[in-house]
């Protein structure tokens, strides 16, 4: 399981020209789903998520997490995260779990973040998104669990 987090000033996903979700500071995460994940790497994964120390304090640039600064987590759903090029320029997705499967681990993660922080906004599992974002920094960290 792969979360690409992106500490964002703000972001927005929209379906059909429509937005289904919006958040101001926080965390912008795409979550791309492996076959071999499973309940307790979502759950774990999740908790490395929050608290995740990206955000500036007084002391230092990055020393506190979403939680420490009353943020936002956006999740968006990405399969292409489990993309493999090893082979050459056309990604293979052998890896990433087969939809039912990436579905239930994804609602999994969300969850676990939901039952430690409330503020968990989230895309539309399988839909074409257009996600807009105002990156902070940028700052770009992936975390794999």
């Amino acid at each position: 399981m792969r979360a690409l987090c992106q500490r964002v000033a703000g972001a927005a996903v929209a379906v059909d020209g429509a937005e289904v979700a919006r958040i101001g500071q926080g965390l912008l995460v795409f979550l791309g789903v492996f076959r071999e994940d499973d309940a307790q790497r979502a759950d774990k994964l999740a908790a490395k998520t929050l608290a995740l120390r990206v955000f500036a304090d007084a002391a230092k640039p990055m020393n506190r997490s979403v939680v420490d600064i009353g943020g936002a987590v956006l999740v968006v759903s990405q399969f292409t995260l489990a993309a493999d090029t090893s082979r050459g320029n056309r990604p293979s997705f052998a890896h990433a779990a087969e939809p039912t499967h990436a579905k239930a681990l994804y609602e999994r993660y969300l969850d676990a973040l939901r039952q430690r922080w409330a503020p968990v906004h989230a895309g539309i599992f399988g839909a074409d998104m257009q996600v807009s974002l105002t990156n902070d920094g940028p700052v770009t960290i992936l975390l794999e669990g």
